[in-house]
């Protein structure tokens, strides 16, 4: 009779679950993209990917690469979007697994976002690209920067950081992939007091700074079918990246901003002063403001964003002329030449993209190796310089 009793209670329930999920679906509209512009869609590894674009399509591209939580979305940059788009030709993603995008039942990966953003910016379509990349996406753009095809000329990371949770939890995972009690568990961390809890706690330091619309668009875009599966993995820490930030970041060779909330609290400012010291990167601290502070102060967060992207044409300064006569011609179609003779030590400086950049760097290695016969020091972006340029030194 108890086991009898205790199967009757557990199926009461998993049917009074099930009764409260399906009262939830019904309150669930389909969501239309969150930011203004032409919505287009492409198909990646059979997953239907939505993304929105702006601007004139002969301007330089920036890419705007949302961050992942339960309710992430391309309308993480609604503050932004339309002004970058005055300037730029402005494209926003939504990931696989969120927002307008397809949302299959995957056991998503830090593997599957990588491979997705590789695959993004090397479409055919970008001759060259500037980033910005929110939290954890930033790592996962800094871990595939060299196998992108497209030229990326800046980047700009909001917060990065490479985990959600210290450890994978297997059986979290599983839990809520679950058809009923994961749902019921899902609906219960995304039910509006949980997102307007979050916010409040760690996304914004004013809460004021969100719109009580906002808040119903993420527990909308939340509770769109198949909307638990890539938080799933998010919240149960499968979503770490397992390369460091040090490593990658030391790695890119062109300019690095990094952008932070001083009252952020899950990737404290402290981390991004670790970050710009040891990889070398440009760290800009917006007062007041927590994980997103690109929401919180657009007009000051435009400033870098802007600051940054032009930074993509920078200073060359050489300290010693080489015996080659180079012709360059860079994307803004205008042509360097640098006479280079021997014994002869002059600066040489002029404004040149990421492209020549890096055929500047083999044009060195050709120097290392067949005229000077040892190495030429190479000091990386912002070092000993004010103003954040490249310097070859002997």
């Amino acid at each position: 009779m108890r086991v009898r009793s205790a199967l009757g209670a557990l199926a009461a329930g998993v049917g009074g679950l099930s009764g409260i999920n399906a009262v939830l679906n019904r309150r669930v509209d389909p969501i239309d993209p969150p930011l203004s512009g032409d919505h287009n869609s492409l198909t990646w590894g059979g997953i239907e990917i939505s993304y929105t674009e702006a601007g004139d399509p002969t301007d330089h591209t920036l890419v705007l690469l949302h961050g992942i939580n339960a309710a992430g979305s391309s309308g993480e940059f609604r503050r932004i979007f339309t002004e970058l788009s005055d300037s730029y030709h402005v494209v926003a993603p939504d990931l696989p697994g969120f927002g307008t995008s397809d949302r299959p039942p995957l056991r998503y990966s830090a593997t599957l976002y990588e491979e997705f953003i590789q695959a993004f910016l090397s479409e055919d379509r970008f001759n060259s690209v500037s980033v910005v990349a929110s939290s954890l996406t930033g790592a996962y753009l800094a871990s595939i920067y060299e196998d992108v095809e497209t030229d990326i000329e800046s980047v700009v990371l909001i917060c990065p950081t490479e985990r959600s949770n210290p450890n994978r939890i297997v059986a979290l995972r599983e839990i809520l992939r679950a058809p009923v009690i994961g749902t019921a568990l899902f609906n219960l961390l995304t039910s509006k007091p949980f997102i307007r809890y979050f916010n409040a706690d760690h996304g914004y330091y004013d809460i004021d700074n969100v719109s009580e619309s906002w808040m119903e668009y993420e527990w909308q875009t939340a509770h769109q079918p198949n909307a638990r599966y890539a938080p799933a993995s998010f919240i149960s820490g499968f979503l770490n990246e397992s390369d460091e930030l040090e490593t990658t970041l030391s790695d890119i060779d062109i300019p690095v901003t990094l952008l932070w909330g001083r009252e952020a609290d899950i990737t404290p400012l402290q981390r991004g002063r670790e970050l710009a010291t040891d990889a070398g990167c440009r760290l800009v601290v917006v007062d007041d403001s927590k994980l997103l502070p690109h929401v919180e102060f657009p007009d000051q967060c435009l400033k870098t964003i802007q600051s940054a992207v032009n930074r993509r044409w920078t200073w060359f300064h050489w300290t010693e002329i080489i015996d080659v006569r180079v012709l360059l011609t860079h994307s803004s179609s205008s042509s360097l030449s640098v006479d280079i003779t021997p014994a002869i030590s002059a600066v040489w400086a002029h404004q040149i993209g990421s492209t020549d950049y890096r055929l500047c760097r083999s044009l060195i290695c050709e120097y290392e190796k067949k005229i000077s016969k040892k190495p030429v020091r190479y000091v990386r972006w912002g070092e000993k310089s004010t103003n954040g340029c490249v310097l070859f030194t002997d």
